[in-house]
């Protein structure tokens, strides 16, 4: 990759909280109080691709998300669905209006969006000998929960794309596990202001937290999460443990698979889809995960310090 940024815009540090006044009712009276709010605007993903001389844009996704790491959201979504496989394959990322290639036609479909922010478009340039499928382009979220496509189809679609998968050997201990999600919890600096943020962090076997992004989207925290290791060359992650502050859905399983992860952990409830992901793929995953119990859905060999209780019960 020649050039990018993973920070994203100027504002990024400090244009993720928004102050306001509320009305707080204690018993019954009101009173006028700061508050913040973790700031939701949308984000439009352009894609320029195509041989030099015959480059075309196109427009690829709108999703809400926090401001800040739009790089990293950009790259890490653009990776999750199987449109590239190298940070090489990425040329330049930018903000539309900023990008440097010339000769093609911005997509206009986010106007309406965009008065509030000239940071609200990113335009990902693909080197010119990637090859980029137009069908997978036009797939158009099969992985959401909404879009009515079956768990077979979402999981063929799934084997079509994913890279080939290593043996997982990630091992990690149980007492452990029960204290990343208080470590992940106390470096949510946005979420200490907001408490409206969707944590994803990155830790390795021996509990340390690497890397640790925060969106209003939990799939675009795990994007920015993953574009970031992308951009840095250090995918596929076979080596870490992917913690999730909220529920494990088919698509958060689907971006660690693209990723390479070989496990994740959940605060909340897995889907019963995410839960054949990680069966099919081989992906450790552990859900309701809290300071003194947590469930293994796959994967109860890789975790150590356990041992089944004596009556053999629930």
């Amino acid at each position: 990759m020649k050039s990018t940024s993973s920070i994203g815009p100027p504002h990024a540090n400090g244009g993720s909280v928004l102050q306001t006044t509320v009305e707080r009712v204690t018993g019954h009276i009101a009173q006028p109080v700061e508050d913040s709010l973790a700031i939701e605007e949308p984000l439009e993903i352009q894609l320029t691709y195509g041989p030099v001389g015959a480059r075309q844009t196109r427009s690829i996704s709108v999703t809400m998300r926090t401001p800040g790491n739009d790089f990293d959201l950009a790259a890490g979504f653009l990776m999750t669905e199987g449109v590239i496989q190298d940070a090489n394959d990425v040329e330049h990322i930018a903000y539309a209006g900023e990008s440097s290639n010339e000769g093609a036609e911005l997509p206009q479909a986010m106007d309406a969006l965009k008065a509030g922010s000239k940071h609200n478009t990113v335009r990902v340039d693909l080197a010119a000998g990637v090859q980029v499928s137009v069908g997978s382009l036009q797939r158009n979220f099969y992985t959401t929960s909404s879009c009515g496509i079956c768990g077979k189809a979402s999981l063929l679609a799934l084997r079509t794309v994913c890279p080939p998968r290593a043996v997982n050997n990630f091992k990690v201990d149980a007492q452990l596990l029960y204290r990343l999600p208080e470590r992940l919890r106390e470096s949510q600096g946005v979420f200490d202001r907001t408490g409206g943020l969707h944590g994803a962090g990155l830790f390795d076997s021996a509990g340390n937290l690497l890397a640790l992004r925060e969106d209003v989207g939990r799939h675009n925290a795990v994007d920015k999460l993953l574009g970031a290791e992308f951009l840095a060359d250090r995918t596929p992650l076979r080596n870490r443990l992917l913690l999730l502050s909220g529920r494990a859905s088919f698509e958060l399983l689907q971006k660690a698979l693209m990723g390479g992860v070989p496990m994740v952990a959940a605060v909340g409830a897995p889907s019963s889809l995410a839960v054949q992901v990680a069966q099919e793929f081989d992906i450790i995953l552990v859900g309701f995960l809290r300071e003194d119990h947590f469930n293994i859905y796959h994967g109860r060999e890789h975790i150590a310090g356990t041992s089944p209780s004596r009556g053999g019960g629930r």
